[in-house]
């Protein structure tokens, strides 16, 4: 399992955009819009790891989640249930593969991603 985002409620995406290329020193690597009201930019910077910012009004602004790219996301679930996790939401398909929710002792959300 590996780091994969750090995804970021924004509420103004144009402005975050602008701060994190010009000021942080980030490069555009996508944008989607998975769905109505909803819009995700990906920045790269050094290393794998990117930022995933999220403007989207159904949620409060912020650190929303770290993504981790697991290989098997099924086994990595029950895996982790198996070590007392608590899974918030079981695996579904998204636009790149599937994704899953558990949160770490303090809630912190932690999503794991298997990429198409």
């Amino acid at each position: 399992m590996k780091v994969k985002y750090a995804t970021i409620v924004v509420e103004d995406m144009n402005e975050s955009i602008k701060f994190y290329t010009e000021v942080m020193g980030f490069e555009i690597d996508s944008q989607h819009d998975p769905q109505p009201g909803a819009t995700i930019t990906l920045l790269k910077g050094e290393g794998d790891a990117m930022i995933e910012l999220i403007e989207n009004t159904e949620y409060g602004t912020g650190l929303f989640a770290v993504g981790m790219d697991v290989e098997d996301i099924n086994t990595t679930v029950k895996e982790l249930r198996s070590k007392g996790a608590k899974i918030t939401m079981e695996p579904i398909p998204i636009t790149v593969g599937t994704l899953a929710f558990l949160e770490d002792p303090n809630g912190v959300r932690i999503a794991l991603i298997q990429h198409h």
